[in-house]
């Protein structure tokens, strides 16, 4: 199984690899939106994307929104500290399957890549 992790933070990148890399998931990294859809262009078959919202070049909705021309089934989950009813909203608009608010909690990321994956 594939994760494309979209974080403009380097720190965030490499906890996702400690939190992930030992349950065997094989992890694509990009630093903005942008980036983001051309690792998923480059790489159709990834199975799940975590997709950080305030970036900069290309914020995390136009990154998803862009994926999804590409690939209407791939999971995406926002990942961010908005987590306020309308940053949801938002996220689901933009085409997001789920939410998931930062300070990401490594239980509640396996649980919620259990649902998908």
């Amino acid at each position: 199984m594939s994760i494309l992790i979209v974080d403009d933070e380097k720190t965030a990148h490499q906890l996702y690899k400690l939190m992930l890399k030992p349950e065997g998931y094989f992890l694509f990294h990009a630093e903005n939106g942008q980036e983001a859809v051309e690792v998923f262009r480059s790489n159709p078959d990834i199975d799940l994307i975590l997709m950080d919202i305030k970036m900069p070049v290309m914020n995390g909705y136009e990154a998803t929104m862009e994926i999804r021309k590409l690939n209407n089934q791939v999971v995406i989950v926002a990942q961010t500290a908005y987590a306020m009813a309308a940053d949801k909203r938002k996220a689901f608009e933009a085409g997001c399957n789920d939410h998931l608010a930062k300070p990401i909690d490594r239980q509640e990321l396996l649980k919620k890549i259990n649902e998908y994956l």
